[in-house]
Formats: structure tokens, C-alpha cells, sequence
């Protein structure tokens, strides 16, 4: 199974005790997936999805927060590989709620029909008339204050928003938690709950969707301990320990490999300088310690600076054996005419 399908079975196990949670989500997976059409009197909320997974959840939290009755439709596709889950939220008056929905919701279900109160709950209004976040000129305010008053509230809708249109990575290979909105509104009010936890994610348009999305690690860390997602949020660090570690054993090892090679290339210069003032003009015109030094270097071609000061009589520190370098480079350069 996939990353984001570790994510979504972890939190689809979690259920909200608090009747405003269960309301936030509830307001998530319809406000990004579903549908509300028909009139007061025949309206339908519909929640069309191929993840079995939201399904089951969307069921679960309908029935703890309303107990009203529920259509399932499942179509298989030809392929035989995926199912279509239709849940319909029929206007049914035969269909009585339980003593318990009745008290919990605090009113009365002879006021409202069962979409009208979802509705209400939800913050969707009185919009029966055409199908909810899919009508382009209507501009929804956003979201009620009472809805997502309390952080545990935001933290619920998030969960449903990713459980619903969301996906990420895996972080073996990169990092990139996202979740596609159907209408740039919808997206911009979802970067403002998220922002609420001060993790601050962007918006990029995708053919006619946005998408709201995080590459930084940290606040991809941040995201799933707001969703509550423990076991994926520690999958994710295990991941990047490795990954660090990795990449600083790489880069320890491309600087020492950048090091050896300057050593080297260095040392083949000098030995070069040396053998040419040997050749050209002997070592017996150089002072004595030019003299020392070029001895040394010839019979220590592969020692550092600091290894070829101690062979040096009296020993010489780094940048002594450096500067004798220097300057017997500055005479193999004259002597091939290089300088005057």
C-alpha cells in the first residue's frame, strides 16, 4: 500500500467524540467531495467516491452525528478493478431518528428535513438549488466561526479534506503532501485553517483544479500531527533520519574526495616545478632551505603540508613548507619564461 493510503487507513480509524468534530469533518468530506441538490422538499446530499476507505468513514460519521437513513449504491467498473461508491442522504419522513440523534442535535426533526439540517449544521445554508462548490458564479462565504471554532474542529476538517482529495509522496523518493480543491475558493479557505497551526502551505492551479500543497518536510511533519496521523508521522521521520544520514555521509564524502583531489593535483604541480628547476639551473643555486624543501618534496610525492614540515631540519609548520612551495614555483615560472 502507498504512503497516502497508510495515512488515510490511520485516520479513518479515528471517530470524534465531540459532536462539533464530528460536524467539521462531516462539513469537510461533503464541502470537498459532495453535492447538495434538489429543493427543501426533495433534496439530496450526494458523496460520490472510489476509496472505500472514505465511504466507510463518511457512513460512520452520519450515522454518530444524525442516525438518518442512508442510500450506498456501489457500480463496478467493466475493468472489474474499482468500485464507484454513491451514499445519498434521501428526504425520507418514514424513516424516524432515534431518541439519542434527536437529543444530540437539539432540534426538533419535524422543523427540518434531514438535508436541511445537515445542511445547516454543515454550514452549507439553503443552497438546494444547485449543486454545491460546483456553481462558478456563486462565491460561498467561508466558513462559519462556530463551525471551526475550536482547534480540535480545524484539526478534524483537515483530516477529512485529506481523506477526501488528498494524497503524498513517498518520502523515500521526495516530499509532497497535497490536497485537490474543486474551486479556488475552497482551496484558499483550506490554506487558512492549515495556517491557523502555523504551517503556511501554497496554492498552484492543475488543468481546472487547485491544489493545495507542502514540500518542506517540517511542515509536512507538522500536517500529520495536526491530522493526528502518529504512525505515519513517525514512519515520515524514520525516513529522514536515514535520508540525512545518507546525505551527509555523501557529502563528507564528496569533500574529502574534492580535497584529495586538490592534494593531489597540487603535489603534480609542485613535482613538476621542482624537476624543471633540477633540470634547468640545478638545486645548487637555491638557498638552503629552498634546497630542503625541494629534496623533500621529491622523496615525499604524496605527503600533505603538514607531514612535509616534520621532515624538514628544523621542522616547519604548514604554511612555512607553503611559502618554500610558493616560491620555488615563482623561479620554475621564470625559468620558463613565464615572468622576467
Amino acid at each position: 500500500m502507498s504512503f497516502s493510503g497508510d495515512i488515510k487507513n490511520e485516520i479513518a480509524r479515528q471517530l470524534p467524540d465531540e459532536y462539533h468534530c464530528l460536524l467539521a469533518e462531516i462539513a469537510a468530506v461533503i464541502h470537498y467531495a459532495g453535492t447538495v441538490s434538489g429543493d427543501a422538499d426533495q433534496g439530496q446530499i450526494i458523496v460520490e467516491t472510489e476509496n472505500v476507505t472514505l465511504a466507510r468513514k463518511y457512513l460512520r460519521l452520519i450515522k454518530k452525528a444524525f442516525d438518518i437513513p442512508v442510500d450506498l449504491n456501489i457500480r463496478k467498473y467493466p475493468s472489474g478493478k474499482n468500485h464507484q461508491y454513491k451514499i445519498v442522504l434521501s428526504s425520507e419522513e418514514d424513516h424516524p431518528k432515534s431518541p439519542e440523534a434527536d437529543q444530540r442535535q437539539e432540534q426538533p426533526a419535524a422543523q427540518k428535513d434531514e438535508q436541511a439540517e445537515v445542511c445547516s449544521k454543515i454550514d452549507a445554508g439553503d443552497q438546494f438549488s444547485r449543486v454545491w462548490m460546483e456553481t462558478a458564479d456563486w462565491e460561498k462565504p467561508g466558513f462559519s466561526e462556530c463551525l471551526l471554532e475550536y482547534p480540535c474542529c480545524r484539526r478534524a476538517f483537515i483530516r477529512g479534506a485529506f481523506l477526501t482529495s488528498g494524497s503524498m509522496s513517498n518520502p523515500g523518493k521526495s516530499y509532497h503532501f497535497e490536497i485537490v480543491c474543486r474551486k479556488k475558493q475552497g482551496a484558499e479557505e483550506l490554506c487558512r485553517i492549515i495556517e491557523t497551526f502555523d504551517i503556511y502551505p501554497k496554492i498552484i492551479q492543475r488543468k481546472n483544479k487547485y491544489v493545495v500543497y507542502l514540500k518542506d518536510s517540517e511542515a509536512i511533519v507538522d500536517v500529520l500531527n495536526v491530522m493526528s496521523a502518529a504512525n505515519a508521522l513517525m514512519q515520515l521521520e524514520n525516513i529522514r533520519i536515514i535520508k540525512d544520514m545518507k546525505n551527509s555521509a555523501n557529502r563528507q564524502y564528496n569533500c574529502d574526495s574534492a580535497n584529495i583531489n586538490k592534494m593531489v593535483r597540487t603535489a603534480t604541480r609542485q613535482l613538476e616545478d621542482i624537476r624543471l628547476i633540477e633540470q634547468k639551473m640545478g638545486f645548487g643555486r637555491l638557498t638552503p632551505s629552498l634546497r630542503e624543501m625541494a629534496q623533500v618534496r621529491l622523496e615525499h610525492p604524496e605527503e600533505s603540508l603538514k607531514d612535509l614540515g616534520n621532515y624538514l631540519d628544523p621542522p616547519v609548520g604548514k604554511s612555512g613548507v607553503n611559502h618554500r612551495l610558493k616560491k620555488l614555483e615563482e623561479i620554475a615560472e621564470t625559468l620558463r619564461g613565464k615572468k622576467e
